[in-house]
């Protein structure tokens, strides 16, 4: 018989009859199309192994589907269409197109916790939803964000000199997403703060921007960590298959 929940159904999954009538019963409305004969041709058996490769998606094969994290999340709240469990479901079944249709809406994570919280498996959630952002950027489906921008800066600097200044952070962040540095709450904050700290702390913040400031011998302890970032970009590469598509 037709179906009559059509908002569970995506729109493109529907098929819509004015006056169908099948062995003299009239089957007129809307079908879904997910009882047609159909191939599978974006499977990938390998998924559910790429988002476990990558930090926060270790423990996605734990997942007994038991709705706890989507019953708890704090953006499902507020849009239905926000679903974790369903997408941990996507990965583990290697259902790759169905889980990139959603790429925009799997951004709005906001770390609250409550799934990690409120999962009987211990599963974390919340770091499966990061892993599979970073995975959606890694696969080229999704432009980099600008918090992963941020992350960047703000890592770079604290591998490079040990310190972090600020001030130069923000700067580079909006220099490569394309901001300008003149924001209406970036002059309103210089305001506060040109009012509430004392002469010298504002020449010494300024004096940092200028001239990053440096942790002493902090070469060693430098060249380690690039090191190892540098095994586990290449580690998830491996894992994601990249360098071979890019070959």
């Amino acid at each position: 018989m037709p179906i009559h929940e059509k908002h569970l159904i995506r729109p493109e999954d529907l098929a819509t009859h004015d006056q169908l009538e099948i062995d003299g019963v009239d089957v007129s409305g809307d079908w879904s199309t997910f009882i047609r004969s159909r191939v599978v041709d974006d499977y990938n058996e390998d998924l559910q192994d790429e988002i476990a490769a990558l930090p926060g998606g270790e423990y996605i094969h734990r997942c007994w589907q038991c709705g706890s994290c989507t019953n708890s999340c704090t953006v499902n709240a507020l849009n239905p269409d926000f679903n974790p469990r369903y997408w941990i479901y996507l990965i583990r079944m290697g259902y790759q197109s169905e889980l990139v249709r959603d790429k925009d809406l799997i951004w709005q994570c906001v770390s609250c916790n409550k799934c990690t919280y409120a999962c009987p498996r211990d599963v974390v959630p919340e770091g499966v939803m990061k892993a599979t952002a970073h995975w959606m950027e890694l696969k080229g489906f999704t432009e980099k964000s600008p918090s992963t921008v941020f992350d960047e800066e703000f890592s770079s600097q604290v591998i490079e000199t040990g310190k972090i200044e600020d001030g130069k952070v923000f700067l580079n962040f909006f220099k490569r997403t394309g901001q300008s540095p003149f924001q209406d709450w970036v002059i309103q904050m210089g305001k506060n703060l040109a009012m509430k700290l004392p002469v010298m702390m504002g020449l010494q913040m300024a004096w940092a921007t200028l001239f990053p400031p440096k942790t002493k011998g902090w070469d060693k302890a430098r060249d380690a960590i690039k090191e190892y970032v540098e095994e586990q970009e290449a580690a998830h590469r491996q894992a994601l298959k990249l360098d071979e598509h890019k070959a």
